[in-house]
């Protein structure tokens, strides 16, 4: 039990060669499925270490910080690794089917390697407790998570693979240079001593440029809107189990890390008191989700139009965030959560499509409800999700984000947070009123849409949707969590 902190990022940094050794395209989907399931169950271990709000210091090789490196795991970031482990555990399960219609079977290794690498690189950045290992561990991730989205069966993969390599290298570049202006003005890289000697340090200028450095940087990564311009192409073209995974926990892995650097490290009356953060973030915000909802309202394309809500969906955590309040960032927590189940669900369902009707072209749905009743339940339910229906997830983040803005009077981004849900009601119904109604065309509609996936692919889809609406009915559990979490990225570090 006491090496729970070093096996959970272990445990896919070991199978990744392994992977790779063994090369069997099935062996090597098993062996990837089953890591994943130990990394989850080693991360509910760990949160249930912490939710009395307790904190765990793992220092590496037995070298205390500040000398050696450390894992520290709270309230926080124990919630975030069960998310990203627990996702990543479902979609490889679906994975099994969805892959060997994108990538060919001689490289199946490669594929399931890179997985386990890119969850090595989110859990290892969610615990990390040294600056420079945040670095690190979002290189792994992120140089895997290029090779992922190349995997995609249309060349415009590559071009979307590489794009995202650029803005991402930019993005990394601008963490790392902070992280080195960090080092220069208070000489270390542990997280809990940063808080403490920021505040006294000589060279204030230095925490400024490290401030602004950090926050662009992990934008860019986060997809925060104007910053997006790698996330539409990337989730389009990448295979469509690889873009459930991210849509549900790399974004969320980086906007973690930056509400952990505004609350804990740099903390609240610098970052929202000094720095006036609050009037950057809020406009983002807004811009984003509504701006991103009305694109999304046009599109043509089931992925495009996800992912374009994808960016919308960042606006409300991005809002949360910008009220510097206990209940802004619960708010904006419970929706890192609850859209990160949402989103992959709706991903799953997209991928369901695509695997029998041949498209996620929107005009090719007319009543698909009569060929694949269980993929297009789910579709709805989560697409209700992602609008804030009552009893849906979406209700409990958007109803506790509304609450918050209204605490602090400002009713104009509340009653934007209803546009942009009115939006979503438009661009979500129409996708559902194509799939229950309208007559189809037979020059639209294959063959391979008259029955349904694999159960392979149904199950876990329908474990995450369960999930989802657990979740929605019984709002109090994620809030306490949540709640829990803001009070420890506000408390600081102990």
């Amino acid at each position: 039990m006491d090496q729970l902190p070093a096996l959970q990022v272990m445990l896919p940094l070991v199978m990744a060669p392994l992977v790779v050794i063994v090369r069997h395209p099935k062996w090597s989907w098993a062996l990837a499925t089953i890591t994943s399931f130990l990394a989850c169950w080693v991360s509910w271990l760990l949160l249930q270490q912490v939710m009395d709000g307790s904190v765990i210091r793992y220092a590496i090789g037995g070298w205390e910080a500040p000398t050696g490196i450390e894992f520290y795991i709270d309230r926080a970031n124990a919630g975030v690794a069960l998310l990203v482990s627990g996702l990543s555990s479902l979609v490889l399960v679906y994975a099994y089917h969805s892959i060997q219609r994108t990538v060919d079977k001689s490289k199946h290794y490669l594929f399931y390697a890179g997985w386990l690498l890119c969850l090595t690189g989110l859990i290892g950045m969610v615990i990390t407790g040294d600056a420079f290992n945040v670095f690190v561990f979002l290189e792994i991730s992120s140089l895997s998570t290029y090779m992922l989205i190349a995997f995609g069966s249309d060349r415009r993969a590559l071009v979307a693979s590489y794009r995202y390599l650029v803005l991402g290298s930019v993005g990394a570049s601008f963490i790392l240079i902070g992280i080195g202006f960090l080092y220069a003005a208070t000489g270390t890289l542990n997280m809990v001593d940063l808080a403490v000697r920021i505040p006294d340090s000589e060279s204030p200028r230095a925490v400024l440029v490290a401030f602004s450095f950090l926050t662009v940087g992990l934008m860019i990564k986060a997809a925060v809107f104007p910053l997006h311009g790698w996330l539409l192409n990337a989730y389009h073209h990448a295979p469509i189990a690889v873009t459930a995974f991210l849509a549900g926990t790399a974004t969320k892995v980086s906007l973690y890390i930056l509400m952990r650097m505004f609350f804990s490290i740099f903390g609240d009356d610098y970052s929202f008191g000094l720095m006036l953060l609050n009037w950057v973030l809020l406009p983002a915000a807004i811009a984003s989700f509504l701006i991103m909802s009305l694109v999304a309202i046009y599109q043509t394309d089931l992925r495009r139009m996800l992912a374009y809500s994808s960016v919308a969906q960042i606006g409300y955590i991005l809002a949360g965030i910008s009220l510097a309040t206990q209940q802004g960032l619960t708010a904006a927590v419970v929706h890192m959560f609850n859209h990160g189940m949402v989103k992959a669900t709706l991903f799953m369902s997209v991928g369901c499509i695509l695997y029998r009707v041949g498209n996620t072209h929107i005009p090719s749905l007319d009543r698909l409800m009569s060929r694949m009743p269980f993929t297009v339940v789910a579709f709805i339910i989560a697409g209700l999700g992602l609008v804030g229906v009552p009893l849906t997830v979406g209700f409990v983040s958007k109803f506790t984000l509304i609450s918050a803005l209204l605490e602090q009077g400002w009713w104009p981004a509340a009653v934007m947070i209803l546009v942009s849900s009115v939006m979503a009601t438009a661009y979500i119904g129409r996708v559902i009123y194509l799939m229950l109604f309208r007559e189809a065309r037979g020059s639209t509609v294959t063959s391979h849409g008259y029955r349904e996936v694999p159960i392979l692919m149904l199950v876990p889809m329908y474990v995450l949707l369960a999930l989802g609406l657990y979740f929605g009915i019984f709002g109090s559990q994620t809030l306490s969590l949540a709640e829990g979490a803001a009070s420890t990225l506000l408390g600081g570090y102990q």
